[in-house]
């Protein structure tokens, strides 16, 4: 069967036998055997890594990695088995490797990969000496600074095909060092995140097991609904839905993911729905010991999921022997509509919000306005439909009017249901776009009191903060978004540049650096993620990789070219860099596409434009 293409960017690893011509005719017979044998061992290798032998054409192997360090990793340790190995060998048929990294796109299909990435890993292996790895200036980026490689710096080169010269390391191990294997790996690359001082959990997307793909917006909502719920409990700390969801469909240890986001406990489980039947399923795990705590099924009607929600909800808070306060128990029991065609079309609008582009909120407004026509005294559809309009005004360049459809909706919200935290953070965010930003504030203050595990309300407070010039109240809200969601590349992205305004930093590389890292995890599981790609855009502007920058820029305007935000971020990363013009140029495409008064106070205390404040075309620009 012939499998469909895939896309993707990825870590390639291209290696070749030096001098396997002169080895052919030595003794052709023993010297394929030795060079088959050599690259079933560096499969077994690259496998243990957690990389992808896919090919060997002829004297050649190229594999595919996630991350550059196992890559590194992998070909060290087999240098360094191969070159024990050949030590023993009486002749001299003797097979050495040269190896090449490179990051880059490549397509899939049928075990074959191709692309510019692996033709640029081609290219690099042929600069590295024989028994040596060569890796290129954006893999060698991404490499955490505390593993014991050492690097020759060989300069930028011209390489064959590629029209923009490409900066080489040769890497090597230090002497004395152990190469790590790939769990080791997983760890030393990002900070051991401390667990918070109150049981902490994650809740995976749950399985769509309904046997239709269509119905994946109804699991991911139930899987969201309790996600909320459990935010509202003001003893338990609860990873946000953007970073838990970067799991879903992805087979990855329980131990890992707790490392990773910073938690003790994961939930995870399973929604089948059967016409107007529903079961689901739920575990809790420990995450040290992989060990399940508790786990249950429940079955019933959609004219009772919020009651099977209720019973999953507190059943994990049960088992994490935590005691709910009277307000937070009413919160959680309190269920939202009796009409369940309103809360389909809600969960519809909402998993159309997500993606977050202009055609995607707009479908979300027909579903939020679709919910609230089959009950008017449904508050969410209200906050959805108020988070639409102000997106669309400050992101997508639509006129006032959208702005007062925000209010509307957002005060609807409050007036339906006034402890819902999610509707003071829906008016918080349009009351920010306006200006307002002391009512703002107020608004976020409620909604963090009613729901303390509120992303958004933390994360849209942070960039109030900023607006208003206040960098130390933007990063103590932002760090607290960025706990909630450490996953997302969004925020390191944003917060590196307060930081560095701030003087802090080691905070300001750390945060580059994961922009970096996150936003290449993100890219690979979602090519088309363009805000993923500005974050690593603005990480290597942070750490002075203005290269690697552009590229990343080019390619996050290359489908955005009318969005403002891009546009906008466009404009910071060329003042940057130097290329003021095209700074101008994308500051007023920016404001040409977006309407929110909060911009011009934005740009006031941006400090990523200084560099062209003093230009005249600025001013007027501002002025306008």
């Amino acid at each position: 069967m012939t499998q469909t293409p895939a896309r993707k960017l990825a870590v390639l690893l291209h290696a070749d036998v030096d001098g396997s011509t002169l080895l052919v005719q030595k003794n052709e017979t023993l010297a394929h055997e030795r060079i088959q044998d050599t690259f079933r061992r560096f499969s077994q290798i690259i496998n243990s890594h957690g990389g992808v032998a896919h090919e060997i054409r002829g004297d050649a192997l190229v594999a595919e990695f996630t991350k550059a360090s196992d890559a590194v990793s992998a070909s060290l340790a087999f240098q360094a088995a191969n070159s024990t190995l050949n030590e023993q060998l009486s002749d001299d048929i003797q097979p050495v490797l040269r190896i090449g990294i490179a990051m880059g796109e490549v397509v899939v299909a049928d075990n074959t990969v191709t692309g510019a990435g692996i033709v640029l890993a081609q290219r690099l292996e042929q600069l590295a000496e024989p028994g040596g790895v060569c890796i290129q200036g954006a893999s060698y980026e991404t490499l955490p600074k505390r593993l014991p490689f050492e690097y020759k710096n060989l300069g930028e080169q011209q390489i064959k095909g590629f029209d923009e010269l490409v900066k080489v390391y040769a890497v090597n191990l230090q002497p004395g060092g152990v190469i790590p294997e790939s769990e080791a790996i997983i760890q030393a690359d990002k900070e051991a995140l401390e667990l918070p001082d109150r049981p902490s959990i994650a809740v995976l997307p749950f399985d769509n097991m309904s046997g239709d793909p269509e119905q994946e917006y109804f699991s991911d909502g139930i899987t969201e609904d309790i996600i909320t719920d459990l935010s509202k409990v003001s003893s338990i700390f609860v990873v946000a839905r953007n970073s838990s969801f970067t799991y879903k469909g992805r087979s990855v240890k329980t131990q890992e993911i707790c490392a990773d986001l910073g938690v003790r406990h994961v939930v995870e489980g399973s929604v089948r729905k059967s016409g107007n039947r529903v079961r689901i399923t739920a575990q809790l795990i420990d995450g040290s010991t992989g060990g399940h705590i508790w786990a249950d099924r429940y079955d019933g009607t959609l004219e009772n999921i919020f009651e099977l929600q209720d019973e999953v909800t507190c059943q994990i808070v049960d088992a994490l022997k935590v005691q709910l306060l009277p307000e937070e128990q009413k919160a959680i029991l309190n269920s939202p509509t009796a009409n369940i065609e309103a809360y389909d079309l809600y969960l519809k609008g909402r998993q159309h919000f997500h993606y977050n582009t202009k055609e995607n909120l707009h479908k979300a407004k027909d579903f939020f306005n679709r919910a609230i026509e089959s009950d008017k005294l449904y508050a969410q559809p209200y906050c959805g439909l108020a988070d639409c309009c102000s997106y669309l005004n400050t992101e997508h360049g639509e006129g006032h009017a959208a702005l007062v459809d925000a209010i509307a909706a957002a005060t609807k919200a409050i007036e339906i249901s006034p402890g819902l935290g999610e509707a003071h953070a829906s008016l918080g965010l349009v009351l920010s776009a306006t200006g307002n930003y002391s009512s703002a504030v107020k608004e976020f203050s409620t909604a963090v009191r009613l729901d303390p595990g509120s992303y958004g309300a933390h994360y849209y407070w942070g960039r109030t903060c900023f607006a208003e010039g206040k960098p130390e109240e933007a990063a103590e809200h932002l760090e607290t978004a960025w706990k909630l969601s450490p996953r997302d590349p969004q925020i390191p992205g944003l917060i590196c540049q307060i930081y560095r305004d701030l003087g802090r930093q080691a905070d300001h590389e750390h945060a580059a650096q994961e922009a970096v890292n996150l936003g290449l995890q993100k890219l690979e599981a979602e090519p088309e993620n363009w805000r993923a790609c500005g974050s690593v855009a603005f990480g290597y502007l942070n750490l002075g990789n203005f290269s690697e920058a552009g590229k990343f820029m080019e390619r996050t305007l290359a489908s955005n070219r009318d969005d403002s935000i891009l546009n906008y971020n466009a404009a910071c990363l060329y003042c940057g860099i130097g290329e003021t013009e095209r700074a101008i140029k994308h500051l007023q495409i920016s404001l040409n596409h977006g309407k929110g008064f909060q911009f011009k106070d934005w740009i006031e205390n941006d400090s990523d434009l200084d560099p062209i404040r003093n230009h005249p075309r600025f001013r007027r620009i501002l002025e306008s």
